[in-house]
């Protein structure tokens, strides 16, 4: 008789579950060899017991107490005069103003009440205590006394001169600068014109010599090159305004 044997192998899902296994007792050796640290073993230095009856010798002995010292007292004393004097002077050229004397043997700055130069007649108190009103009515008497009324007069009768008058001239005219009344021939060149103007520290003198060359009708020196009767920018304006008109 022949007996078979039924071969048995070990399936994938068997292998899985033991290698599950392995890395589950790998786990918990790995837990079981953590320190796990002892709750009694005291504050440091042995277990608790041995610190609780070494404090309970050293409180028998005296060694547990302390000894508060009683706070120093404050002594004062008072200044010599050298450390007075030194205490000045550092005060001094730290500041820049001389230190105040405080002593009873220097008293205070008086007070200035009326400055000279000020005056009360505004501050009735003051003015009371100064004078009554008889002296106030004489003092107003004495000022309308001297007091002058000037009236106007007549204005001095000019020099007589020659020199053409720009402000006569100003005043006898209507035009606006640049609006022309005389005829200008040619043309004016006007780097030429610059050089003739810039012979005159001012339009004023400018204006008084373009009149005294014949004025406007010749204008010699090209002065008015616009024909307006004014040289040089000359701006008769302001003396018409002066006049109000």
């Amino acid at each position: 008789m022949v007996v078979r044997t039924r071969k048995t192998g070990v399936t994938g899902s068997q292998m899985r579950t033991v290698f599950l296994c392995g890395v589950a007792a790998l786990a918990l050796s790995a837990c079981a060899t953590t320190t796990v640290p002892d709750s009694g073993a005291g504050v440091g230095f042995g277990d608790y017991q041995t610190y609780a009856q070494r404090q309970m010798a050293e409180q028998a002995q005296g060694g547990g107490q302390s000894t508060v010292q009683p706070p120093t007292a404050v002594e004062s004393q008072t200044l010599d005069s050298a450390d007075a004097q030194a205490a000045a002077e550092a005060a001094a050229q730290n500041s820049g103003v001389a230190p105040l004397d405080a002593s009873p043997s220097n008293p205070p700055p008086q007070v200035v009440t009326n400055a000279a130069g000020i005056s009360n007649e505004n501050n009735f108190e003051a003015v009371s205590a100064e004078r009554d009103i008889e002296a106030d009515a004489a003092l107003i008497a004495q000022n309308r006394a001297q007091y002058q009324l000037v009236t106007p007069t007549d204005l001095p009768p000019r020099p007589d001169s020659d020199a053409p008058n720009i402000v006569e001239y100003a005043l006898r005219t209507t035009n606006p600068v640049g609006a022309q009344l005389y005829e200008r021939r040619g043309r004016y060149d006007g780097n030429r014109i610059a050089r003739a103007c810039g012979s005159y520290n001012s339009s004023d003198l400018a204006q008084e010599a373009f009149l005294a060359a014949g004025g406007p009708e010749r204008d010699r020196r090209g002065l008015d090159p616009d024909g307006d009767g004014f040289a040089c920018a000359w701006d008769p304006a302001p003396f018409r305004a002066a006049r109000g008109g």
